[in-house]
């Protein structure tokens, strides 16, 4: 659920005309023959896990951020996620959503047809047309966030997700949001320190609210990564992986940051009743 006026609803605007645009070229009948067609998802939740000993890490392609402005050029994101595959990242996030990211489902498809680990389709996901975009075009996990849906609509596409065989990144930023989030029992939830309202980053926050998060439920820690140290950070607080773009597109050393990142040692947090940790 929005509220009227934020950063967030404002990119919700465009997300949603350009998805009547693209329904208009392939109907909703085509594309659920497409996602069915593709064959089964990866398990990103077991990449992202490893062995247990170190930070999972989703690397992104991100050319661009409301926040930011224009980051990286890169014309040529499959030779980017190959340094990502290279390096050790569990899972590769395409941001595909082009008003304010520059993204779209031809970056998914270029390094859907390169890399061998699970793809994260990184949109705004409003409706269930998208679900089945993100399925058809290669992705394992797509981003589910509470601020934008309502209980019902987070239900429903979760559970369409699941029908489908990926996994959902199920996104929060606030304890409230964090409530709603385990109530529908996700297997991956992520804390974004960047309030999608107001843009705002506060690592400390998020950090705090990875705590509340079960034993049993993959977390990932999202935004605020510009060194090693705060990935350390997030990883003091118990995340289970970390969600990067911006170090790494900017990065004068792409697969050094990467593996940098990436042998962060995983500290985890305390089993609950819900499961095993």
């Amino acid at each position: 659920m929005t509220t009227t006026g934020t950063v967030l609803d404002d990119i919700i605007v465009g997300v949603r005309e350009d998805l009547e645009q693209r329904r208009r070229a392939v109907g909703s009948r085509d594309l659920e023959r497409l996602a069915v067609e593709i064959g089964p998802a990866l398990d990103a939740e077991a990449s992202l896990r490893g062995d247990g000993s170190t930070l999972g890490l989703i690397a992104e392609v991100k050319r661009s951020s409301p926040s930011k402005g224009e980051l990286a050029s890169i014309p040529a994101p499959a030779d980017l996620a190959a340094i990502y595959e290279q390096g050790g990242a569990g899972a590769i996030s395409v941001l595909t959503e082009q008003r304010r990211f520059r993204g779209s489902l031809a970056d998914l498809d270029a390094v859907r047809a390169r890399v061998e680990v699970p793809l994260l389709r990184k949109d705004f996901v409003v409706d269930p047309y998208q679900i089945l975009e993100a399925r058809a075009h290669g992705a394992d996990l797509i981003l589910l966030i509470v601020a934008a849906l309502d209980d019902q609509q987070l239900r429903d596409f979760h559970d369409l997700t699941t029908e489908l065989g990926m996994q959902a990144l199920v996104e929060t930023h606030t304890p409230e949001e964090l409530e709603r989030a385990l109530a529908i029992d996700p297997a991956i939830v992520g804390v974004n320190a960047r309030d999608l309202k107001t843009l705002d980053v506060d690592l400390d926050r998020a950090a705090g609210l990875l705590g509340d998060i079960p034993g049993h439920v993959l977390a990932i820690g999202e935004s605020a990564v510009a060194s090693v140290a705060d990935v350390e950070a997030y990883a003091r607080a118990g995340a289970d992986a970390v969600l990067v773009g911006e170090a790494l597109v900017t990065s004068g050393d792409t697969l050094t940051t990467v593996q940098s990142f990436r042998d962060v040692a995983r500290r985890g947090r305390p089993a609950t009743e819900g499961g095993p940790q």
